[in-house]
């Protein structure tokens, strides 16, 4: 079963549609989400949630159709992080856990104090006077302390020095051992999906570029840099984006067009997502 299955989705705002889009997110697996400001990513988990109506397609989380009456109830099993952690300005997370306590049927104050303790949290502080990468420690503090099946994260390292990334992303791996665990993670920092993701989505403008094993992108792109003289040899239909400059061109190739004769360069996913956002295959 996937965590995650959202086929055919449109919806439309003055100056922007989120565009016929499909992909699925398998149970017990990790999927970045990717793409630039702009690109579609919140407004499709806002989606996903239900919190939002879609123009058309359709969304089914955790088996169920988001629109279904018992999807209320299916939510205990969502940890959700959104890129902006909401919780009223005076509120502290001593207050979080009374009120979360009774929101969440599986509710364990006992996970949540130890991730306050482990994030470094203070307990009687004001949210208004956290930082924006306490506010998210706060949040994915919540979103991990009711037992869920499925993270939703929207920019949830956002703010975060990277040591204190790296530590959420052991956690978010360590979430996934259990094969009923699945995360969706959104972000922009491509070199964290790298580390930790099992597939990764990337969005533009909207649509779905591309939606594939993480493994498998980083086996089929390369990087390739010849003269200009020397890159018409290379193959239109393995020309992925180029980028021409004054000592040649550098382009994103698929290594099974070309000839095993050219010198290839191992590319990263950040690459891949900038050659492609970039477009420009000829």
């Amino acid at each position: 079963m996937n965590a995650i299955e959202v086929k055919n989705l449109t919806k439309k705002y003055s100056g922007f549609t989120l565009d016929n889009i499909s992909f699925s997110l398998p149970t017990g697996s990790i999927m970045g989400f990717v793409g630039e400001n702009g690109a579609g990513k919140s407004t499709t988990i806002k989606l996903i949630m239900n919190a939002i109506p879609r123009d058309s397609g359709e969304i089914k989380v955790l088996g169920l159709d988001n629109q279904s009456p018992e999807f209320t109830s299916l939510k205990n099993d969502i940890g959700i992080v959104l890129d902006e952690a909401y919780f009223p300005e005076v509120i502290t997370a001593a207050n979080v856990n009374t009120i979360m306590k009774h929101t969440y049927s599986k509710w364990s104050e006992s996970t949540y104090f130890n991730y306050i303790k482990k994030f470094d949290l203070p307990i009687n502080k004001a949210f208004k006077d956290f930082s924006r990468g306490m506010k998210m420690k706060l949040a994915i503090a919540v979103a991990l302390s009711h037992d869920p099946k499925l993270l939703i994260l929207d920019e949830a390292t956002s703010g975060l020095d990277p040591m204190v990334r790296d530590e959420i992303l052991d956690i978010f791996n360590d979430f996934t051992r259990d094969e009923g665990h699945s995360v969706l993670l959104s972000s922009h920092i491509v070199s964290d999906l790298e580390k930790i993701c099992d597939y990764i989505t990337f969005i533009h403008r909207g649509k779905i570029m591309l939606c594939e094993e993480k493994d498998r992108l980083l086996e089929e792109y390369a990087i390739i840099k010849l003269p200009k003289s020397a890159f018409d040899e290379i193959p239109q239909e393995a020309v992925k984006g180029k980028k021409i400059t004054n000592y040649g061109v550098e382009a994103l190739i698929l290594k099974s067009k070309i000839s095993p004769s050219f010198e290839i360069q191992h590319t990263t996913l950040e690459d891949i997502v900038l050659f492609l956002a970039k477009g420009d295959g000829r």
